[in-house]
């Protein structure tokens, strides 16, 4: 979820929730909040075309992922900014302070869109209040209560990136190693700069710091070659591999969703994460309903969901044929940005040929 810059937590939320410079403008994920291109860019881009992945090793062993599992206290966790968190690096260079001079001068992932530096203050704490006892088709954000797998299979991501502790969302897929999480590209790699530390994901998150089902380290992260490159939001997915714990794989403990690619524009589709900015809190699982639409600027190939969901829901889950029943459906896109002139609609990738190479890449890891 990124308002022009990922859904992270902070600023697409804070990144929280980066990508090709819009028109006269550049564009704001999630987490951040990207100024719309003039009125004549409307024409919608090519698909995105085969790409590269690039991947980074996240750990080299049990040392490495028992060092982030120590690092992770409840107080760490509990002051972890959400990928756009408001204001952050826009004025003053809040951020460029928190990370002790790294040169960044905005939020993680700000220079691609990743992290989006204006957070989002769409809603009301009533609707952030909201739930019902049966899920509704439509709405811009609603607390999910009706439990089933999908409430398993999403969860936080805690991370660090140059030096600052953030949030993300994220979600488990069918894969073969068992292991494989997908999320927002600016979840895991700040477009050209940092890849992301200390990375791990709590499925089930729940009040209070709950860990239901444990927590995940990640071993391998994947991005395609344009995020890494030139944090391109039509590129603004990442596959992370995680690491077994206490001798059991991830979807062996919380289940999985499926995962599709190159499935038809529009249609229904609902969307989940863990939003941190006002009105929300980061500690329940909120989701978005309604029917997909074009990018109006034709800036990027992706799709827009009405959703008021802020910094810290980067890179939940969209699914489609989902089955309230059962709390199961299919991934075919991830929270990734929002644009300035709009926060209550978010924008997520179209998972086409370069996610499923990223897919197949982090499935055989």
């Amino acid at each position: 979820m990124t308002l022009s810059t990922p859904l992270l937590a902070a600023a697409p939320l804070v990144a929280g929730l980066l990508g090709p410079a819009l028109v006269g403008a550049t564009p704001e994920r999630h987490s951040s909040v990207v100024p719309p291109p003039p009125a004549a860019a409307t024409r919608l881009p090519e698909a995105p075309a085969p790409a590269d992945v690039v991947e980074h090793i996240a750990a080299r062993g049990a040392a490495d992922h028992l060092r982030v599992l120590s690092y992770w206290t409840p107080d760490r966790m509990d002051n972890a900014l959400p990928i756009d968190l408001p204001g952050l690096v826009t004025e003053g260079g809040l951020l460029s302070g928190l990370t002790g001079g790294t040169g960044l001068g905005v939020a993680p992932g700000v220079t691609g869109g990743d992290v989006r530096l204006v957070p989002p203050r769409h809603g009301t704490r009533a609707e952030a209040r909201h739930q019902s006892a049966r899920p509704l088709a439509q709405t811009s954000g609603s607390r999910w209560a009706v439990g089933g797998a999908v409430a398993r299979t999403t969860g936080r991501v805690f991370l660090t990136m140059n030096g600052v502790d953030f949030v993300c969302s994220a979600s488990t897929v069918r894969s073969r190693n068992r292991d494989v999480v997908v999320t927002a590209g600016h979840c895991v790699k700040d477009g050209s700069g940092a890849w992301a530390k200390n990375w791990t994901f709590v499925p089930g998150y729940g009040t209070n710091g709950a860990k239901p089902y444990g927590q995940w380290t990640a071993r391998r992260m994947f991005v395609a070659g344009p995020w890494s490159r030139g944090s391109d939001d039509s590129y603004d997915v990442g596959m992370v591999a995680l690491a077994p714990s206490r001798g059991r794989h991830v979807a062996d403990v919380v289940g999985v969703q499926d995962i599709a690619f190159n499935a038809p524009r529009g249609g229904h589709a609902i969307g989940f994460g863990y939003p941190a900015d006002p009105p929300y809190d980061g500690r329940h699982l909120v989701y978005c309903a309604g029917r997909l639409r074009d990018d109006p600027y034709g800036d990027t190939h992706d799709q827009g969901l009405g959703c008021d969901m802020t910094a810290g829901s980067s890179g939940g889950p969209w699914l489609t044929r989902f089955d309230t029943s059962t709390g199961r459906g299919t991934i075919t896109s991830v929270s990734s940005f929002k644009y300035s002139d709009d926060r209550r609609t978010m924008y997520g990738p179209i998972l086409g040929e370069p996610a499923r190479k990223l897919f197949h890449t982090a499935e055989r890891a």
